[in-house]
């Protein structure tokens, strides 16, 4: 599979806020290599939606895996750069992606045994991230953070928000 960007010649000169260049992902199976993620190219510029969409299988999951590196233990980026903000992630030790994770970018998965529970409240549920993310804050100030991120989301791209979509998951690029 190859998907590649509409955008490769930006009509802006500011930097991509996201910049994946020339990505492979693969999978090394029983049954050899799956190249899940073949050479993909895309930029996303700041204050932009983008919404990534194919067929079942064409690689849409595993790109928004890969740019949290969250990928499965039987695949592997195999080359290519996925910058955010201008830092290459590919580059990153594993210790400051978990700091980016949750608190810079993060993916809200959509499939239903991973995403959101509608028996619990929503101000809950982002209370636990940020209890898993910031241990260091108290309930107040995480009770004020939900609050901030509940009406941070009706004014997302007012707020200097990129929002990417790769179907079965939101991507939040959150700047500044």
């Amino acid at each position: 599979m190859s998907i590649n960007s509409m955008q490769e010649g930006s009509e802006t000169n500011t930097p991509p806020l996201l910049q994946i260049k020339n990505l492979n992902t693969h999978f090394f199976t029983n049954a050899g290599v799956v190249r899940a993620v073949d050479g993909i190219n895309l930029n996303v510029q700041k204050q932009e939606i983008f919404a990534l969409v194919g067929e079942s299988g064409c690689g849409k999951s595993i790109t928004a895996r890969s740019i949290l590196r969250l990928i499965p233990k039987s695949g592997k980026i195999v080359s290519g750069s996925i910058s955010l903000d201008g830092v290459n992630l590919l580059e990153l030790e594993e210790k400051q992606m978990r700091k980016l994770r949750g608190s810079v970018i993060s993916m809200v998965f959509q499939e239903p045994m991973s995403s959101l529970n509608p028996v619990y409240r929503i101000g809950n549920q982002i209370e636990e991230i940020l209890l898993a993310h910031h241990k260091e804050m108290t309930k107040s100030a995480r009770k004020d953070s939900v609050i901030e991120i509940l009406e941070l989301v009706g004014s997302l791209l007012q707020n200097n928000v990129s929002i990417i979509i790769l179907l079965n998951f939101l991507v939040v690029c959150v700047n500044g």
